[in-house]
């Protein structure tokens, strides 16, 4: 992983747009002397018009700063739409909520892919904060959908203030959300802050002692799983937004299914002794590092998903836990396979296709790294996407 000190620098315009954050938040820090990791990720993140998801530099391919799945190949959305299909059939008012939806790649080919099975919506809602974001969704789809189908969809600045019966859709959400930053020494537990160093003319690390009572007990349990940790401390993140956005989406949801899909791991394999410098990566044109204070609003800022907690949060807000598998097998059993054949495609469109599926499905590309989970109420039938291999029982 590069240091940020060889990272490419950014143009005068990008630069503006982070000064000015920056001395937002350095105000912030005057007023208030103290600013936890996760108020200064949320504010380098989603500060309006110049955040990171807020501003209007590109994010996703090969101009910005990382690729996801719906953009590597539109098989990937096409097996969301069959797995949201099987759900939607069973649902007296048919809809979609999709969250981060990005330059709209994803709501364009799902929607295609519905039009083509000529499978019923009502509404396909973006929650969408960013005006920029929304603006690229408009044009994409316009220029992607029928007129009938675009006209479908709805953007929402928040949720539905009604129950709604719907699929709701979260590729790469979680872990864009603000964190919390633990340090577990031989002798203390200490939580991560945020200064203003003078001498190095930066935002920095100020690690100080937990008062949170719930931040506290975590991290006993955690010394308790890790045991003994060198001098050199053990570093690691939990995420407390999880509980309260999927109550806000249970609050919501009357019938249906969430689904989210991101990198992670279960509480296992996340919280694993040897994982001492925990999971915190930074995106910045298409390299990673572990520098979140590099150029604030200019680059994203994320962390490893705990899908054990994804799960415990589902079950507590009333949801059941319908699935967990891998990426790679939630595609197998959503019907990648008959997607990825097409005799009359030219050998290099097939070429292309297959290195498409190799990306989003071998282990040491996308296919083990991101997992999926399933949330349901009021569903009962086997999930198609977690046939091939549910793995359930690791959470």
């Amino acid at each position: 992983m590069p240091s940020h000190k060889n990272l490419p620098q950014p143009s005068e315009e990008a630069k503006q747009i982070s000064d000015k954050l920056s001395r937002q938040i350095r105000n912030y820090l005057q007023r208030h002397n103290s600013m936890s990791f996760s108020q200064f990720m949320q504010k380098a993140l989603y500060t309006p018009e110049l955040g990171y998801y807020s501003n209007s530099l590109p994010k996703i391919g090969q101009s910005g700063d990382f690729i996801t799945a719906p953009e590597v190949s539109p098989i990937f959305s096409r097996c969301l739409a069959r797995q949201a299909q099987q759900v939607l059939e069973q649902l007296e008012h048919k809809n979609i909520i999709e969250f981060g939806a990005g330059r709209g790649i994803m709501a364009g080919d799902i929607l295609l892919e519905l039009e083509h099975n000529q499978q019923e919506l009502e509404r396909y809602y973006i929650v969408e904060v960013s005006a920029d974001l929304k603006q690229r969704q408009k044009e994409h789809l316009q220029t992607t959908l029928s007129e009938a189908w675009f006209n479908k969809v709805v953007w929402l600045e928040q949720l539905p203030s009604k129950p709604i019966s719907a699929v709701i859709l979260a590729n790469e959400v979680l872990d864009a959300m603000p964190i919390e930053r633990l340090r577990i020494e031989p002798e203390n537990a200490l939580q991560a802050y945020v200064c203003w160093n003078e001498e190095k003319q930066t935002f920095d690390w100020d690690y100080q002692r937990i008062t949170d009572k719930g931040l506290q007990r975590f991290a006993n349990q955690l010394i308790e799983h890790i045991g003994k940790v060198s001098d050199l401390g053990y570093e690691t993140e939990i995420n407390l937004n999880i509980g309260p956005w999927l109550q806000s989406l249970s609050n919501i949801l009357s019938k249906g299914l969430v689904l989210l899909v991101d990198y992670g791991y279960h509480r296992e394999e996340f919280y694993q002794p040897a994982r001492v410098m925990g999971t915190l990566r930074c995106h910045y044109q298409h390299r990673a590092h572990q520098n979140p204070f590099f150029y604030p609003g200019l680059q994203d800022i994320t962390a490893h998903v705990d899908f054990t907690a994804v799960a415990e949060a589902g079950f507590d807000a009333g949801f059941k836990i319908a699935g967990y598998t891998t990426q790679a097998n939630f595609l197998m059993g959503s019907g990648l396979l008959e997607m990825s054949v097409d005799a009359e495609a030219d050998i290099s469109k097939q070429i292309k296709t297959a290195q498409q599926i190799k990306t989003l499905t071998m282990p040491d590309e996308m296919g083990e790294n991101f997992k999926v989970i399933a949330l349901t109420k009021q569903i009962d039938n086997g999930l198609i996407g977690f046939k091939v291999r549910d793995l359930r029982h690791q959470l």
